[in-house]
């Protein structure tokens, strides 16, 4: 399904966002140098690194629901819960899947998902707060 299809929308009281509950982001990385664990030795298996799968949700997340945001207003990270399930070797294009699923007291939550092809290389759910960028400065400050 395409960036932006969409289902129910929602307002939280006193906010002017207008969340787009069901929105779909979908991203697709080709596991390269960069993102491909190092540690097994320069014979050993590059695969995509869990932290970099992670990373990648994150942000899939993070570009879904930022255009439904306030002017000022920007998300962060609260709680990943994934499994890596597959490996994706180097050269291998790995589509990431973003689903908005609910917005309750300003925690965003997401259905995420990792494939290549059919083959599931990760899931689960991650969860985004809704900030303030102005105060989360202030407050990271104090």
């Amino acid at each position: 399904m395409p960036n932006g299809a969409c289902g129910l929308h929602a307002k939280i009281a006193g906010e002017m966002a207008d969340y787009q509950i069901g929105a779909i982001r979908v991203d697709t990385i080709t596991v390269g140098d960069d993102n491909a664990i190092k540690f097994l030795g320069p014979e050993g298996p590059r695969v995509l690194s869990t932290p970099q799968m992670i990373l990648v949700m994150e942000r899939t997340c993070r570009n879904l629901i930022l255009p439904m945001l306030d002017a000022g207003q920007d998300t962060v990270g609260t709680q990943v819960n994934v499994a890596h399930r597959a490996a994706a070797l180097m050269g291998s294009a790995v589509t990431f899947t973003a689903e908005l699923l609910a917005v309750n007291n300003r925690r965003a939550e997401f259905r995420v998902e990792a494939r290549m092809g059919e083959k599931i290389v990760g899931d689960g759910t991650h969860q985004r707060a809704v900030i303030s960028i102005r105060e989360f400065g202030e407050k990271a400050a104090k």
